[in-house]
Order: C-alpha cells, then structure tokens, then sequence
C-alpha cells in the first residue's frame, strides 16, 4: 500500500512595505501585518515575530505560503527582520504613527515635504532645522528630539528582550526606569527587573536570567526567588510569613533544594532586606519594609495614646444639647455614649456599618471640638472618599496622600516625624482600607499633642495592600472603641441598608415584592451564561429605563474575581462593546482598547500624577499626535502617554476589592459558583454597601447562599495587635 508523501512548501524570501500592522503583542512579539509586496495586485498577510513594527517600515522575511482556513492565503514569516522605510509615503506613515511623541500624521507629512529621505538625519544630527517648519517651535523641537532619542534605545531593549524570547510590552518602562544603561543593568543582573518593574514578573526575569547563563542552583536565584514569594505572599495581603512556608513555597518555585534556600533567607536576613520575628510563637520573616510598618504603627499609637485631648475637658451634659441645637438632630442613647468617650479619649475608633449614624456621631464631635477653636485635620484613602467625607462634614478633606504632600524628587512624603501636622485632631475616614505602610506614614506625621480619632467598617474587606490595620487596632482593646449597631429609623426604609446587616449577620437578603420600585433585588439565574445575558440586560435596558440612571456613569458592576467570563477583563470587553464602540479614535495598548468616554481605573500608586490604585475616571480625549491620553477623575485631567497605559484598565467592571471606599449610584453584582473559592461573607457585605440608590445580585442563589454563610475571611498574618498589646494573643485577621 503506498503512503501518500506529505509536499512541504518551498521555503521563499519575500519583501515588502508594512501598510498596516493588524495585530502586534507587546508580550509574545507576535504579529499579523499587511504588507505591500511587489508583484502582488493586493496586500499580502503575513504572520510572524517582531520586537516592534510599524506602518512605513519595511519588512523582509523568510517563509512559507500557507492557506489558513478562517483567514485565507497568509505568508508564515519563520525568520523576520524589519528595516526601517526609504520611500517617503513609508517614512511619512511610520513617523506619523505615533512612535515618536510629538509627531503625529500632521507633522509627519511636514517633516517629510521639508526634508525628504534626509528627515531621519535632519531628526538626530541637526534638529534646529526642524524650527524652520510651520508650526514647530522650540518646546516641539525639544520633544521630538528627545523622544526620537529614547525611541532608539527603547527599540534596542526590544530587541535584547525578544531576543532572548521575552515579550517586548513592558520596553518603555525598563528605559524609563535604567535609562540609557537598560540592557547592561538587566544584563548584570536580570532579576532587578522583577523587583524595579511594574508588570514584570519574577517567571519573566527567571527565564531571562537563564537564557543570560545564571545557574538555577545560584544564590542570586536563591534570593530573588525568596524576596520574590514574600512579595506573592504580602500581595494577598499578609505582613509575613512563617519560616517553614516561605522555605516551601521557595523550593517549590526554584525547584532546588531547601538548603540553598535556607541559605538565601539568611543572606537576605543579614542584607537587611528580611526580618526573622516569631508570631504566636511560629518564626516567621518580614520584608523589611513591612516590619518597619508594622513597628512603627504600633509605636505611634502609643505615642499618641500619652496624655490629655487638646481640647481639654468639656461638659458632656451641656455639649450634647448644644449639639442637637446646632444639627437639629437628637442624638441617640448609644450616640450620647460615644460622644462621652469620643472627647474625653486622646485617640478613638468609631466603627459600625452603613445606617448606623457614624456621619452624624463625627458631625457632632467634630463641632463640640471646634466650638474650642481647635485645628481639625480630614483625611481618606482615596479621591472619591475624601469628597464623601467633604460632603458629610461641610469641611475640607484631603487624601492621605495629598495630606503628608508626596515629594516626586525625594519619591517620600515631606509631612513626617520631622516635619508634622499643624492639627489638633486627625480624622481617618474609610480607614479598613488603609494598609499599614500608609497608616505608618500618616501616623508618623499626627504630632504628639493632637488627638485620633479613627473611622471605618471593620466588617468589610481588609485593605488591598499588607495588613488588617483596623481589624488589629480594635483586637488589640489599647484604643478605646465605640461599635455602632443601631440602624436609624431612616435608615431602616432602605434595603440596602436592612439587606448589609442582614448579610452581615449571616442572614440571607430580604427579596423585593410587589411591583413598586425598590433599591435592593436580587435576580436568580441558573448558569455562569445566564448570569452574563442577564446582566447585559439590566446594563443596557433595566437600570436605564426603570430608574433613570446613566448605564456609564452611574452603574458599576463589581465582580469577585479578574478571570473567568463573569471575571472583570471579559465583562469589560463586552461592556465596553455594548456601551462605546463608536467611538473614535481607538488605540489599542498592552492588550487593551481605549477610546474617548471610557471608564478606567488606576492599578498601581503613581505618586507623580497623584493617582492611586482603585480610582476610577472617564478618557476625556486621546490625542493621537501627542501620543497622549487625557483621563477625567473626580474633575482633575491627568494624562498618561501611550508607553504608561499598563498603570490603567477598562472599570465598565471592577473586582469588588478594588471597589473600597467608593460609592456608585448603582451596584450591579454578578455571583456564580465557579466563584467559589472567593465567595464570603465580608466580600459580598463590602460590595452590598457600595451601592447608593440601587444594588442588584444577579447570581445562582447557591452561590449567594454560599458567600452569606462563610465566614472564615481569608486570614492574615500580622503582628500588630500584639505590639500594641503584648498580652493579648495575636489574632490572624
């Protein structure tokens, strides 16, 4: 029986100018690109690897013709190499296509009448030529100057990376953050590059280091791996780890044995870059920032703790009518207690969940101390918290941040120890979302004489960053804590409200009955599909009809988890589709499309642009010449250029962490099973109290039943409690 040969297509050479670059990853360097290739009537498709195309350069490739049976005749490139333009149409497309800042499709066309096949030249070797242009002075020439500079260098790092299999996406950052020194940086030691860039991970920096000649069993792996895990672990939210799992955990990524890792955690520990302590009597080990945090916080509310409030002592039996006098409010039995303790205590904890009267507990205290002529001082984690606090109080109120006045140039806060606070109280609002190396930070700035008063929903999630500061403080019983559990006869009429406690007791949510609007529903489904269709609906239909709210503005669909097709990456590229497809222009970075009336959301701190992780704005513009996107939060435009987008996502849909301490008119959550390992009571009760007017559960009622019923809030390794009380056990939060 004969055995029909397989025919292998001839290898050829093809050349050709790129017209337009279809697809490109940043990550893989993986590329589709049509090509105009003489010869051929009409563009040709070709499918390789590249470090960085664009339209105008010119390729050359070697390969094979392949009919893909989606996409029709292709051009599979195994070896690609790209060169830059000589015609002018190609050297006008690729200098307008926003690779270089500055230059846009309008001053790429005048640059090129101007110069012709010398603009390359005439850019790098005699730029003053440039002011002889329309339109281009000396702040234009400056920047294109520059830009042309670092666009060079960054195309090398691309080429460096790639050519060691990584992917090219993060290029920008790594020049920004070794400059023109990258590549032998990286190359002296790559794992830098895990712990200095935002984005890169330790598996990346890994595969680097291997393909550079480091050997695995190395103690330079050894250490990074180890800083690395403790890293992981502080990003779930721990202070530290105990010594055994660290060790395990270690030897379980490196795949070597656990005497070199051993040998790494005391390399580290006499580097100063690891602190060995023991929590509940288990050596465990710190990053070292995160011990100074922990120390320092607990230190500076003892210090705090000294002496008498500023205010001195006040007639509680005559402040309380005074008050209600003033606010037309009557005070509760529970408020009248807290208002004792509140002003005769240097340092307090107001803590309670929504309804309970805390705006008007802090009101009332916060006039009786004014009434002294004394300085108070308002603060919250974020933007959006600190307008609430504003609003509720007829007071100013600043960010944390903005509060200690961050230094870009000293990259540390100007208001410290050194240099304190001019207050006699400092109001903390939100303050379970404070990690414990802010609260460090602003504890550290409160000057000996001024009082604390501390203001947060114990029961909701623990701050995004390392610690369970809030949760601690009050274990620790060393600050006098006031627990509000009133709900307020107002209050009372909302369900959302009812339903918070509810959930919070480990009762399932009242249901809406009858036809009449209500603020609280829940909507069964049966399917992670039936939950999405669902979902689109009420978005795009319900939400906006029945209650008059804006589908972009107003709702906020806050999900468990990032992954997963009810996970906010997918449900933001569907969101994004049904709620903003039209709109123009479009760029496409780090996997991500942007457009004019996106929602985004800020990922990392960036202190420079004073935006932090979790706040949410809308893109005003995308100003293509300028290679810059202008984004609106909160009333305040901040821009990013193109290469620093990986800092923002698409917020149509957010995890319910990244949620904290804001509030939108409405909540839309979606809960399935497939969440189940995220599924507990503090998630579901935080993401309940961010809604507003509406809160709508779309889910499978297992799932919700699920998420109400299980308490065990994934626990956090911390030590602070038992600084601040050295009796008392630590509890693990």
């Amino acid at each position: 029986m004969s055995e029909l040969k397989k025919t292998e297509s001839p290898i050829e050479r093809l050349s050709g100018s790129v017209e337009r670059v279809t697809f490109h990853s940043e990550e893989s360097g993986f590329c589709v690109l049509r090509t105009k290739v003489k010869g051929h009537r009409d563009l040709v498709t070709v499918v390789g690897s590249a470090a960085s195309v664009t339209p105008g350069e010119y390729i050359e490739c070697l390969g094979t013709w392949c009919n893909d049976r989606t996409h029709g005749l292709q051009f599979k490139a195994n070896h690609l190499t790209v060169v830059p333009p000589s015609t002018l149409e190609g050297i006008e497309k690729y200098l307008g296509s926003g690779m270089v800042k500055g230059i846009g499709p309008h001053f790429a066309k005048v640059l090129v009448n101007a110069f012709k096949e010398e603009v390359f030249t005439t850019i790098e070797e005699e730029p003053q030529r440039m002011l002889e242009l329309p339109g281009i002075g000396q702040k234009r020439m400056d920047k294109v100057t520059i830009a042309w500079a670092d666009q060079k260098v960054v195309r090398e790092i691309m080429v460096f990376l790639q050519s060691h299999g990584l992917g090219t996406g993060r290029a920008v950052r790594i020049f920004k953050t070794y400059g023109n020194a990258s590549i032998i940086k990286v190359t002296e030691n790559p794992y830098r590059l895990a712990l200095d860039i935002h984005g890169i991970g330790f598996k990346t920096a890994d595969t680097l280091a291997v393909k550079l000649g480091i050997p695995l069993d190395s103690l330079i792996r050894a250490q990074a791996g180890v800083r690395h895990v403790l890293q992981e672990i502080s990003g779930d939210g721990h202070c530290a780890a105990s010594y055994d799992a660290l060790v395990d955990a270690a030897t379980k990524l490196l795949e070597i044995s656990s005497d070199i890792i051993k040998k790494a955690i005391n390399t580290e520990i006499a580097e100063e870059n690891l602190v060995s302590e023991e929590i509940n009597a288990i050596p465990s080990l710190f990053l070292t920032p995160l011990y100074r945090a922990e120390t320092g916080t607990a230190s500076n509310i003892l210090r705090l703790l000294q002496g008498v409030p500023p205010w001195g002592e006040i007639d509680i039996d005559k402040a309380i009518p005074w008050v209600e006098g003033k606010t037309s409010l009557t005070l509760s039995d529970s408020q009248r207690t807290a208002v004792r303790l509140a002003l005769s205590s240097k340092a307090v904890i107001i803590t309670g969940g929504p309804g309970v009267g805390k705006t008007t507990l802090v009101n009332s205290i916060l006039l009786t101390i004014r009434a002294k002529n004394m300085t108070v001082t308002l603060c919250a984690p974020t933007g959006r918290a600190a307008k609430r606090l504003s609003e509720s109080t007829g007071l100013e109120a600043k960010t944390i941040h903005r509060l200690l006045e961050f230094d870009p140039q000293s990259f540390g806060f100007k208001r410290n120890r050194e240099n304190p606070l001019e207050t006699d109280l400092v109001v903390i609002d939100e303050a379970s979302m404070v990690d414990i190396v802010l609260m460090n930070r602003l504890l550290a700035a409160v000057p000996d004489k001024a009082a604390l008063m501390i203001v947060g929903d114990v029961d909701q999630l623990p701050s995004v960053g390392p610690g369970a500061v809030l949760g601690d403080i009050i274990h620790s019983k060393k600050v006098p804590t006031i627990s509000l559990t009133e709900i307020f006869r107002q209050a009372a009429s909302s369900r959302i409200v009812v339903n918070a406690h509810r959930i919070n007791k480990g009762e399932m949510p009242l249901r809406a009955e009858g036809s009449e609007l209500s603020d609280f529903y829940f909507i069964p489904a049966s399917s992670p599909e039936e939950i999405y269709t669902k979902l689109m609906q009420v978005i795009t239909e319900r939400v906006p009809k029945r209650f008059g709210l804006h589908p972009v503005k107003d709702v906020q669909v806050l999900t468990p988890m990032n992954r997963g097709g009810l996970g906010a990456r997918a449900l933001n590229i569907e969101l994004q589709k049904a709620l903003n497809e039209k709109a123009e222009p479009k760029i496409t970075r780090f996997g991500t499309v942007f457009a004019p009336g996106d929602k985004v959301i800020q990922t990392v701190n960036n202190y420079d642009k004073e935006v932090f992780n979790g706040d949410i704005g809308q893109i005003l513009k995308i100003d293509v010449e300028e290679s810059v996107l202008h984004v609106d939060y909160d009333g305040r435009t901040v821009e990013y250029e193109f290469g620093e987008l990986d800092e923002v996502s698409l917020a149509y849909a957010t995890s319910i962490h990244k949620s904290q301490g804001s509030e939108y008119p409405a909540v839309i959550i979606p809960l399935a099973m497939q969440h189940y390992t995220l599924l507990e009571r503090n998630l579901i009760y935080t993401a309940v109290t961010r809604g507003k007017k509406l809160v709508t559960i779309i889910g499978e009622p297992k799932a919700l039943a699920m998420a109400v019923k299980n308490l065990k809030s994934n626990r956090r390794l911390t030590n602070l409690s038992a600084r601040l009380s050295p009796e008392s056990a630590v509890v693990q939060y």
